[in-house]
């Protein structure tokens, strides 16, 4: 076996940006060869990966794709797999939020988050549980607390979210033993747009920590499931700072 075939090999879907990145971060880190998927977030993802080659060369890929579409997310998979001939760990991490209100939401609406949100990760998971098997390797899922206590004017967000925590459940009784699948439900890590200082006080003040957390908490959640949790499987480890207790 060559050392390249022997090489732990990641993927990390809309890993350019924010926690995306911070776990493309954490993954290079552990020592395993990183593909960063990007959709139009092209110069971002260009400048981690050369960030991370610096470090280690050779260790870190660009690969582009719109999950929209189910070809495409084999195709990823199938190049992904190409790099190594192996593929370890799929962080399904992409994913699309804005406002739809119950009044006003368009089939299109509908569409985007569905596909890119829940199918996406389904498709994914699908192309990718054979070369999983092989490794004995995992997935993870970038949920939201929101798919159990929605936010008002997101429902078909809420709902895509609450139907990735269920696939991520049977994907676990599917894929078993072999493949560990489980799922990770951030709190506030980023601010979203356009939210006030009185928004972001009051969230703080409904959280039993009093502050924001930062793409690290979720990062460290990521290497705990892959190294620490290998009797762990079909769960969602919610990291919020107790802000679900709270409401």
């Amino acid at each position: 076996m060559s050392k390249r075939s022997a090489q732990k090999t990641a993927i990390v879907t809309g890993g350019a940006n924010r926690i995306g990145a911070a776990i493309a971060r954490e993954l290079h880190d552990m020592g395993m060869d990183v593909v960063i998927h990007f959709n139009s977030s092209t110069t971002a993802a260009s400048t981690l990966v050369q960030k991370l080659n610096a470090a280690r060369p050779d260790s870190a890929h660009l690969l582009q794709s719109d999950l929209r579409e189910p070809d495409g997310c084999r195709t990823l998979i199938e190049q992904v797999y190409a790099i190594n001939k192996r593929v370890d760990v799929l962080i399904n991490n992409a994913s699309v939020f804005y406002p739809t209100s119950l009044q006003e939401f368009t089939t299109g609406d509908w569409d985007e988050l569905m596909s890119v949100n829940l199918k996406a990760p389904l498709f994914l998971a699908q192309a990718a549980a054979p070369y999983l098997a092989r490794t004995r390797g995992s997935i993870i899922n970038l949920a939201d607390i929101y798919a159990d206590q929605p936010l008002g004017n997101h429902i078909i967000y809420n709902i895509s979210k609450a139907g990735l925590i269920m696939l991520t459940k049977s994907l676990a009784k599917e894929l078993g033993p072999d493949v560990r699948v489980n799922a990770i439900s951030p709190g506030v890590i980023f601010w979203h747009d356009n939210m006030n200082e009185n928004e972001k006080n009051g969230i703080l003040e409904s959280t039993i920590l009093k502050q924001q957390g930062n793409a690290k908490d979720i990062s460290n959640a990521v290497r705990y499931l892959i190294d620490y949790a290998d009797y762990t499987t079909g769960q969602v480890l919610v990291i919020d700072g107790g802000r679900t207790l709270c409401s």
